[in-house]
């Protein structure tokens, strides 16, 4: 027994060995501390004083640097009358440190100081910001850069440079305009699609293409800025710099919802790191930054004259420009708006399938594949997203199929395994396809990413000459038994582009374009072809153990953009599970896009591999953008070395992440005890917030007042209506959404009986459904507790820029059973209808006129308030 006892103790010394030495490794680090304040100050950013919040004064707060291997400790001080908090972009951490209030992090309470401390195990370019509610939207964010222990980069200076976006306008208000479907942001900037732009470019079909679809246009970004910001200015000019000096930018997109496009000026930049890690340098003048994105570049200052980073919002509703040296600008590239319209007809020509639900019937019941299947890309009469009910054959939207043959038993997965089956040999693919004809493929080959294999065999024979591959492109001839799964094709290598990537395979027949980024072409249509990532590769291999078990996951990104709500796999993060991992295995996401916006889709706390062209050299990042109608896969294996907590993953547009779309990833460990008083249902509520809105007419024939309050799925409404001529109607009603376009409602209808009289009101009960058609006419269906069935239709369509058309038709039948039954001869009927225009003045205010069968004919003001 004292054998044991002695044996113990030893033991035990050791393990507190082990653990002094592991707190001594820490203790033993260099400190660097700072201290950011948070507060709310007057701030002019777009020819306005307006209320905004500073970190340390300014916006954008102050540039925290460190070096690699450093312990940081970061106090941060509130000075506001609210609660903020701060997340550490990018940077791996301890999960109690990430900065999510509620989630991971306790929220700093008005006039507290909370002391964040981490040690830095990285280096490169990172950022931080406010992940309250909107206030990185006001102003709290800033930048970190960590340099590495021994400097492999050669540079002589170093800059930061911070995009943002800046509204005048409170952000709960913009978000608040959202909500309510306003089209003022669009007709603000010039964005906005009228019907008259669109009959005169021919495109009233494709429009009408989208009405059915419920879907107004083509829509790139959501918000109007008055001003597009870089380090807190319009423009910033950095003439101090001398001839010859290489600059090492690092640019960081700060921004609330807006995504750039970046050109330079003079001879093209080095691209050397992305998302702060090092990446192959690779030229690069032409570059898409999503937002939270970073990208670091060296420039050399030339001998005479200074180079232009010209910084163009996605929509090309704005720029931001800096200049670097002295002399004659080398002006950067102007780039062209994107033409919505043209994008509209095209995409109707190819005849996509759009509207995904953003708001499921069963947020329950697991439909993410049956929704990828439904709504998926179609062309030529064909549908690329496996909904076909002819045939079985499945493929991924990156490829195109002739009429040609391939053996009806032939499956391809979406790793494009072709397992266990032979190719027949009469299977031909198209030139855009070439292999040497004495190329052998395995029954088992994968296409993964990055290069196919050289020795590749079919079985024992030899593929057909006629198959060619090359170029990364691809069209396969086959017959509609053919069956292809198209969840898994990847393609690996130096030869193929993947579908994985951001844009895919190039379909257009021509031989791939570098300036184009090996981007998806269909036919005329190239809106979505710069958008990849393939010329990025890690210096490293980043691939994982092939024994690792893998875990799949299939992301749809849904929206709603009538009501504003995000979703994925059509639940928001109000009714979604935790997405379970572990970290003993991969986990592989595709997030497939089936919305017209991009989406920077970031994950706290880890970096993930962007599965590209490059394959096992694919690129390390924390933010990825996802193009509209178009997927992007990534994986990650807990390599925080925290493999615990629970972590955010969310679009980075701000108005989206209220919207809902997010995800907690959970390695389904025991929450911080220090988070005990800090449930996590607060943090998911900020998603699922009521906004309330109203709406107030003033015509020479009749007022009205209209209000909502509403959130995800449940909404109060209540309108009331008073005629010079003495009718009046009042209604209030309580309705509950149970998809993105239908609701089943209850309330309460007053209206005066005796028409031009307000003294006999008559007040119902009233029940029914409300649906919102295709081609966008509202359908209100209902009876009341006289068993009165009535039905009303109403429409709005913006006929010209700022000027819009509307009309609304109502009709109710009674049968008398209330006073008699059976009715007999007291079947009556009731026609209500209207019909009027509207010009927006402002965001608030428009001037209206219209007619009314109760009312008669009259003109005047609408306030949005």
């Amino acid at each position: 027994m004292k054998k044991l006892n002695y044996l113990l103790i030893i033991f035990l010394g050791c393990l507190n060995t082990v653990f002094a030495q592991q707190k001594g490794n820490v203790d033993h680090l260099p400190v660097h501390e700072y201290t950011l304040t948070i507060k709310e100050e007057m701030v002019n950013k777009a020819g306005k004083e307006v209320k905004g919040m500073t970190v340390n004064g300014t916006i954008p707060g102050p540039t925290l640097t460190f070096t690699e291997g450093e312990y940081a400790v970061i106090y941060v001080k509130n000075e506001m009358d609210k609660e903020t908090s701060v997340h550490w972009h990018g940077i791996l951490l301890p999960n109690f440190y990430d900065g999510v209030p509620y989630l991971t992090t306790p929220p700093i309470k008005p006039g507290t100081t909370f002391k964040y401390e981490f040690p830095l195990k990285q280096s490169g370019t990172y950022w931080y910001h406010s992940h309250t509610m909107l206030q990185e939207q006001s102003g709290v964010f800033g930048s970190i850069v960590i340099n590495p222990k021994k400097k492999v980069l050669d540079y002589d200076k170093d800059l930061v440079l911070m995009l943002s976006d800046w509204t005048n306008e409170k952000p709960m208000n913009v978000l608040r305009n959202l909500k309510r479907g306003n089209e003022w942001y669009q007709m603000k900037k010039g964005t906005a699609t009228p019907l008259n732009k669109v009959i005169a470019r021919g495109a009233l079909g494709a429009q009408l293409d989208f009405w059915r679809q419920r879907m107004e246009g083509a829509d790139i970004a959501d918000v109007y800025y008055p001003a597009f910001l870089i380090n807190g200015e319009k423009s910033v000019d950095y003439s101090d710099y001398k001839p010859g000096e290489k600059i090492r930018l690092r640019i960081i997109n700060g921004s609330a919802s807006t995504q750039f496009w970046m050109t330079f000026g003079g001879k093209a930049p080095m691209l050397v790191s992305a998302d702060g890690n090092d990446v192959v340098p690779v030229a690069h003048s032409k570059t898409f930054i999503g937002i939270a994105e970073t990208y670091d570049f060296i420039i050399t200052v030339p001998q005479n004259g200074k180079i232009e980073l010209r910084a163009m919002a996605q929509d090309g509703s704005g720029i931001t420009s800096a200049y670097f040296g002295a002399g004659k600008i080398l002006p950067a590239e102007v780039l062209p708006k994107p033409d919505k319209i043209e994008m509209m007809q095209k995409m109707a020509k190819m005849d996509m399938k759009m509207g995904a639900h953003a708001l499921k019937y069963r947020p329950n019941k697991d439909e993410r594949y049956k929704m990828k299947a439904e709504y998926g890309m179609q062309m030529d009469g064909m549908n690329m997203g496996d909904k076909k009910k002819d045939s079985d054959m499945k493929m991924d939207s990156d490829m195109k199929m002739d009429d040609k043959k391939m053996d009806p038993n032939m499956k391809m997965d979406s790793d494009m395994k072709m397992d266990d089956k032979k190719m027949d040999p009469n299977m031909k693919m198209d030139s855009d396809m070439k292999m040497d004809s004495d190329m052998k493929m395995d029954p088992d080959m994968k296409m993964d990413g990055s290069k196919m294999d050289s020795g590749m065999k079919m079985g024992d024979k030899k593929m057909n000459s006629n198959m060619k591959m090359g170029n990364g492109k691809m069209k396969m001839n086959m017959s509609k038994d053919s069956k292809m799964d198209h969840s898994k094709m990847k393609m690996d290598g130096d030869k193929m582009n993947p579908p994985a990537g951001r844009a895919g395979m190039d379909m257009s027949g021509d031989s791939m374009n570098d300036s184009k980024m090996g981007g998806m072409k269909m036919k005329g249509m190239d809106m979505f072809s710069e958008y990849n990532y393939d010329f990025l590769k890690s210096p490293t291999k980043t691939n994982f153990d092939k024994n690792l078990p893998v875990k799949e996951v299939l992301l749809n990104l849904t929206g709603n953009m009538s009501r504003y709500i995000w979703s994925m796999n059509g639940v928001p993060l109000s009714e979604a599970d935790k997405i379970k991992i572990s970290g003993g295995e991969v986990t592989r996401i595709t997030f497939n896009n089936l919305t017209m916006m991009h989406h920077p889709m970031h994950l706290h706390g880890h970096f993930f591999r962007v599965i590209n062209k490059n394959g096992d050299y694919s690129p390390l990042k924390h933010t990825v953008n996802v193009p509209p109608m178009q997927q992007v896969t990534i994986e990650f294996s807990g390599n925080n070395g925290d493999e615990n907590g629970d972590w955010f993953l969310h679009c980075h547009i701000l108005y989206h992440l209220m919207g809902g779309m997010a995800r907690v990833v959970s390695y389904d460990t025991p929450r911080d005890p220090k988070m005990k008083n800090f449930p996590l249902k607060t943090a998911v509520n900020e998603t699922d917030k009521f906004y309330t809105w109203s709406l107030l007419d003033v015509a020479s024939n009749m007022a009205s007042y209209r209000f909502t309050s509403s959130n995800i799925r449940n909404q109060l409404n209540g309108s009331f209506e008073y005629g010079w001529n003495k009718n009046l109607e009042g209604e209030i009603t309580y309705e509950r959404y149970l998809h993105d376009y239908l609701r089943v409602f209850g309330g309460v209808n007053v209206e005066n009986k005796t028409r031009n009289s307000v003294k006999d009101l008559k007040t119902t009960a009233v029940i029914g459904v409300r649906y919102l058609t295709p081609y966008l006419f509202s359908l209100d269906a209902r009876v009341d507790s006289d068993l009165r069935p009535q039905i009303s239709i109403g429409r709005s369509i913006m006929i010209f820029p700022r000027f819009a058309v509307f009309g609304y038709y109502e009709y109710q039948m009674d049968f008398g059973f209330v006073n008699k039954f059976p009715a007999g001869k007291n079947f009556e009927s009731e026609t209500v209808w209207s019909a009027g225009a509207e010009y927006f003045l402002s965001r608030n205010f428009s001037l209206m006129g219209n007619y009314d069968n109760r009312y008669g004919a009259g003109g005047g003001l609408s306030i949005r308030f």
